[in-house]
């Protein structure tokens, strides 16, 4: 418990505030012309949908995450001061962050790759999500409400259950999840940027996803590729430098 509020409570809240807070920062940065992924004027020419909009279907999937994180959090009765007195070791958290992370992947993986072989779901659902061909940091939620039911939801609820983490230690996870989430649909490669620099799925890999070409490819998300290296739907790119500024993610050809 921090400032008299629950550990419950601060771990539903604070990644949605660190939602848009860090999106904020990308949009500061989304300026920076030399260091987009796609020029600034494509968000508005190529996307299908406007930014408002985006905005409003965020704010609906961040509602129904509140919602199931409460009941979650009721059902397995949890109180703050039991899980304040038994904290697990650095050790311990280390582990089951890096436990959360793979379950968190294998499940976005498979549901993520099966929403775009089943022609039916991802006409209905998932392709709201691909109506932004040039992503940007506050599009990473805007799905589809049963998609982010699906996939964040469900897959940020099985993290956290099978990787045993305190609701405290999710504070922590949960806030991670949402920065990596938001760096990858950012449209930025920064330089030094950490989460570029150390994670093979990062923003330039998670943008060829967004383009037709790449609509079967690069499924993983939001942490490794190792699903997509397994089963052969990883597609090899390259950072180049645009000839009017910035830079683009090619695919390599064979």
């Amino acid at each position: 418990m921090a400032f008299g509020v629950s550990d419950e409570l601060l771990s539903t809240f604070i990644p949605i505030v660190v939602y848009w807070i860090y999106s904020g920062v990308c949009v500061l940065f989304s300026s920076l012309e030399e260091y987009r992924l796609h020029p600034k004027g494509e968000e508005d020419t190529k996307n299908i949908v406007s930014k408002w909009t985006v905005v409003k279907g965020v704010l609906v999937q961040q509602a129904f995450q509140v919602a199931i994180s409460l009941i979650l959090f009721t059902v397995i009765d949890s109180g703050s001061e039991a899980a304040a007195e038994s904290q697990p070791s650095l050790f311990v958290i280390a582990m089951q962050f890096l436990v959360a992370m793979f379950v968190v992947d294998t499940w976005q993986y498979f549901m993520h790759r099966y929403m775009h072989m089943n022609k039916f779901l991802y006409k209905h659902i998932h392709s709201k999500h691909h109506r932004l061909i040039v992503p940007y940091s506050y599009g990473a939620l805007y799905n589809h409400p049963l998609e982010g039911l699906l996939l964040d939801t469900t897959g940020g609820a099985l993290s956290f259950l099978i990787s045993g983490m305190t609701p405290r230690t999710s504070i922590f996870f949960f806030s991670f999840a949402t920065i990596k989430s938001i760096n990858d649909h950012c449209g930025l490669w920064l330089p030094g940027n950490p989460l570029n620099m150390f994670f093979d799925n990062n923003s330039a890999y998670h943008d060829i996803h967004h383009q037709l070409y790449g609509n079967k490819y690069n499924f993983s998300q939001p942490f490794f590729v190792v699903w997509d290296r397994i089963l052969g739907t990883y597609m090899p790119y390259s950072l180049e430098k645009r000839k009017e500024g910035g830079l683009e993610a090619r695919i390599i050809k064979d």
